[in-house]
């Protein structure tokens, strides 16, 4: 269910974009991530920082496409924003002495610090490459073709979250003992 939540802002997005152009799909997702964000407030009575991020920037980049109207600055937008959280990441990590990603949850999860430095690194090593790839796609090709980067890249994210949670399955421990019969 959580996966449906998450994934149909860019469902509709792609939808609206072959119904209409790429200005009214960016509408759309504006307004499929506002109601995306009040389902996972309606659900868990609580946004995390990420979903309140994201709200941000979709709102805030959204508005500026269409205030822009143009398509270069739709298609570059993902490849500014990941090359700006792996340099985040990283900048924190390595000159700061932060771990971005244990403040943000750690309370959630309870792993040891040298996982949580692995973890960066590879969400560092994640961003570059949907950076990287982001910016070939939208370079090379055009933004229908684009379009249906951004529908079917989402089994990048995917994947990625579903080897980190491999990864870190083995860290976390139980609350309760187990009774032994």
């Amino acid at each position: 269910m959580r996966f449906l939540i998450d994934f149909f802002p860019i469902a509709l997005f792609v939808a609206a974009y072959k119904m209409a152009d790429i200005y009214t799909a960016t509408g759309v997702l504006m307004a499929a991530t506002v109601l995306q964000t009040g389902i996972i407030y309606a659900i868990d009575r609580k946004l995390q920082t990420l979903h309140k991020v994201t709200l941000v920037l979709v709102l805030v980049f959204g508005a500026l496409t269409l205030f822009l109207q143009d398509e270069r600055f739709i298609k570059w937008k993902p490849t500014v924003l990941y090359a700006s959280m792996a340099i985040v990441l990283a900048a924190a990590l390595w000159i700061w002495k932060k771990n971005f990603l244990q403040i943000l949850l750690g309370s959630q999860l309870k792993l040891p610090t040298d996982v949580w430095a692995r973890l960066t690194v590879a969400w560092v090593g994640y961003f570059l490459f949907m950076a990287g790839i982001n910016a070939w796609v939208a370079a090379y090709y055009s933004t229908e073709d684009w379009v249906n980067f951004k529908l079917w890249g989402y089994v990048f994210p995917v994947v990625f979250i579903v080897g980190q949670g491999l990864y870190i399955a083995r860290f976390l421990k139980d609350d309760e003992p187990v009774e032994k019969s």
